[in-house]
């Protein structure tokens, strides 16, 4: 993959004490002078990226009621979601802007999922190296 960057998967332990090994992203996101470091999981399965309330919060975005109007699937089909673009750096590619559905589901991980992060970046899965390695779009 050109100019990739590799990331080990991370030990994940489960609330029952399963540990497993997940492809957890370190992530820089910024909004409006406020910047918060994550890591967050990449979900080929999720059609959106999506943003915990309290990372959120600590981006100094404001929660309006009337801008829910995402619909979440999954187990988070019972949370309000509205839209939040944020920029994202993602060591050593140049900043994106990602889109988020930011939910008010709290004690999440931040997902990224095919829109947008997948359409921004190239991943490969070494599942049985238990790796990855990502790249920004072509």
């Amino acid at each position: 993959m050109r100019d990739a960057a590799r990331f080990a998967f991370t030990p994940v332990t489960t609330p029952l004490g399963v540990t497993g090994f997940s492809p957890l992203l370190p992530i820089t996101l910024m909004y409006q002078n406020q910047s918060v470091t994550e890591e967050a999981l990449l979900d080929t399965g999720a059609a959106i990226n999506v943003l915990p309330f309290e990372v959120g919060l600590a981006l100094g975005a404001v929660w309006k009621d009337e801008k829910a109007i995402l619909q979440l699937t999954g187990n988070l089909v019972q949370y309000e979601a509205c839209p939040l673009v944020v920029q994202a750096i993602i060591a050593p590619f140049p900043p994106v802007q990602l889109a988020f559905a930011w939910t008010k589901a709290s004690h999440i991980r931040m997902l990224l999922g095919r829109v947008n992060f997948f359409a921004e970046f190239d991943v490969c899965f070494y599942g049985s190296q238990q790796c990855f390695e990502i790249c920004p779009k072509a």
